[in-house]
């Protein structure tokens, strides 16, 4: 009850916002767990289209990763890559360019661990680890035919 009484209290554009990146990042996880990679990138290639490309920037980058990090913590066992995902589609569906950053790193024990991240205009806007700088990232997908 009282989480209903806190999301009441946001105003409609910060509801419609938190409902779009709920349903988002519900999909995206269900994507991830059903979907070949490079299916899934085609998939999101296509919902990632500006909403109003005549507009810009409707919805700032801070309500953006706002909106995911609130979404993400109803919601159990998202990941770092469904996190990323999910900005990165927001971001474009407003005009925002990004890049999703994708790197690796062994931990003590020699496992590998990979962890994900989003860019816009070289600054990390979510995903950021104190740690992040021992992760080696891979080359980006921009470019790639899919």
């Amino acid at each position: 009850m009282r989480l209903l009484f806190k999301f009441l209290r946001f105003d409609a554009g910060d509801r419609h916002l938190l409902i779009m990146t709920l349903i988002l990042l519900a999909a995206m996880r269900l994507g991830l767990w059903l979907l070949p990679f490079r299916t899934l990138l085609k998939v999101l290639a296509k919902i990632s289209q500006p909403v109003h490309p005549q507009a810009t920037n409707q919805i700032s980058i801070g309500k953006i990763v706002w909106a995911v990090n609130v979404a993400s913590r109803y919601m159990l066992g998202v990941k770092c890559l469904a996190r990323a995902l999910t900005t990165q589609v927001l971001m474009n569906q407003y005009n925002h360019p990004c890049q999703l950053r994708i790197g690796v790193a062994k931990d003590e024990s020699g496992t590998l661990e990979a962890h994900a991240w989003i860019e816009h205009q070289g600054k990390i806007v979510i995903g950021n680890l104190s740690d992040l700088s021992r992760f080696i990232p891979l080359p980006t997908l921009e470019g790639v035919k899919l």
